[in-house]
């Protein structure tokens, strides 16, 4: 059986314009300057708390509290107003028979959010987040706690992300990436930055993804026919 695990922000919901946005602003006032593009370059895929301590240890003090609190506030008001759904998501997740299920660096109040705005939560009873482990991506953490909850075998999920870090995880974790760069945060060469982070394949529009992940599944095959015919 394969495991579909999916990443929300970028891969489901076109969330990462806005959320990058609003980090910029506060990295900036923090005294980390940084633009939107820069973030969406260098933050996405990365846990909030992450990004914070990383902030602290730069700047050379401890962040007012409430930081990521006030960000959310923000964050949430923007997602109501403006949040959308990726072209063509919801019919291809109609169109995928595989189990699957989400993993997110977000918050789950976030997680939630999201899907409900965007008319996505009935795809995805089983839905994991970065607060539920020790380290977020690109460490394999998030990725493995899915997979072991999901009773899968780690070789046999494919995951699909947007960004390094998670493609850097889900190697790390043992499994295979489709790299997916239609979301509006993606520059020109981000299909070429999570292909030498290690994804198999790379795709640009969600109706392209089933294609994907049926080749994916027939290489498995294939290379698990070759290995029994060797031994």
């Amino acid at each position: 059986m394969t495991l579909l695990i999916f990443d929300c922000d970028g891969v489901l919901v076109d969330s990462e314009p806005i959320a990058n946005d609003i980090l910029s602003e506060t990295l900036t006032a923090l005294g980390r300057p940084m633009t939107a593009e820069e973030c969406m370059r260098t933050q996405v895929g990365r846990s909030l708390a992450d990004i914070l301590r990383e902030t602290s240890a730069l700047v050379g003090r401890a962040l007012p509290d409430g930081i990521g609190a006030a960000m959310n506030e923000r964050l949430f008001a923007r997602f109501r107003q403006e949040l959308r759904a990726i072209d063509g998501v919801a019919a291809t997740l109609e169109a995928l028979p595989q189990p699957r299920c989400l993993a997110s660096s977000s918050r789950p109040e976030r997680i939630d959010l999201a899907l409900s705005v965007t008319g996505l939560a009935s795809y995805f009873e089983r839905r994991f987040s970065a607060t539920q482990v020790a380290r977020g991506k690109p460490a394999p953490d998030l990725f493995l706690l899915a997979a072991r909850e999901m009773g899968v075998a780690a070789a046999r999920a494919i995951v699909i992300e947007d960004s390094v870090a998670g493609v850097e995880a889900a190697r790390t974790a043992g499994m295979r990436a489709i790299g997916f760069v239609g979301g509006g945060h993606a520059g020109p060469d981000l299909g070429q930055r999570l292909a030498t982070a290690g994804a198999v394949r790379v795709i640009a529009h969600m109706r392209d993804l089933p294609a994907a992940i049926a080749e994916l599944q027939y290489d498995g095959r294939r290379s698990h026919h070759r290995a029994t015919s060797t031994t």
